[in-house]
C-alpha cells in the first residue's frame, strides 16, 4: 500500500466517521440489510425503499456524519452513520438492521419502523422494544 492510499483512508474515515481525540466521533451506527441478491431477508423494492428512506430521513435530520458542534458551519448534529448491507446473514423478516455499538438488532424495518429506531434509539438512546430482534432460546 502506497503513502498516498493510506493518507486517503485516513481522510475518508476522519470525514465520515470522525475523531474520538476531538471529541467528534460517531456516537452509533446502522446497518441495514437491504439489497441480497438472494432476497431471502426481504424484497429488493422493499429494502430499496427501506434503505432510501433511511438514508435521506438521517440527512434530513441533520444525524450523518462526525459529531458537529454549534459553531460548526452545518451547526450542530452528526453522532450517526448509516451502512447499506448485501446481508447481515439473517435471512427472514427483512429488512433487518444493527445498530452498534449497541448490539441490538431490528427485524421488519419499514420506513415507519425505521423513523422509530431514528428517533427512539439513534436520537433517544432507546432501543424499539417492539421490533428488537433477539436470539432464540
Amino acid at each position: 500500500m502506497s503513502r498516498q492510499e493510506l493518507l486517503s483512508a485516513q481522510t475518508a474515515l476522519a470525514k465520515h466517521y470522525g475523531d474520538p481525540a476531538k471529541g467528534t466521533q460517531i456516537t452509533r451506527h446502522i446497518m441495514l440489510c437491504s439489497v441480497s441478491d438472494k432476497q431471502k431477508c426481504c424484497s429488493r423494492k422493499d429494502g430499496e425503499e427501506a434503505w432510501g428512506f433511511l438514508k435521506s430521513r438521517l440527512k434530513e435530520l441533520g444525524l450523518v456524519g462526525p459529531q458537529r458542534t454549534d459553531e460548526s458551519k452545518r451547526g450542530a448534529g452528526g453522532g450517526v452513520q448509516r451502512s447499506k448491507a448485501d446481508c447481515l446473514q439473517i435471512c427472514a423478516a427483512g429488512p433487518v438492521a444493527v445498530v452498534w455499538p449497541d448490539g441490538v438488532w431490528y427485524h421488519s424495518c419499514s420506513p415507519k419502523v425505521l423513523e422509530r429506531i431514528i428517533q427512539e434509539h439513534l436520537v433517544g438512546g432507546v432501543p424499539v422494544e417492539d421490533f428488537r430482534l433477539k436470539a432464540a432460546s
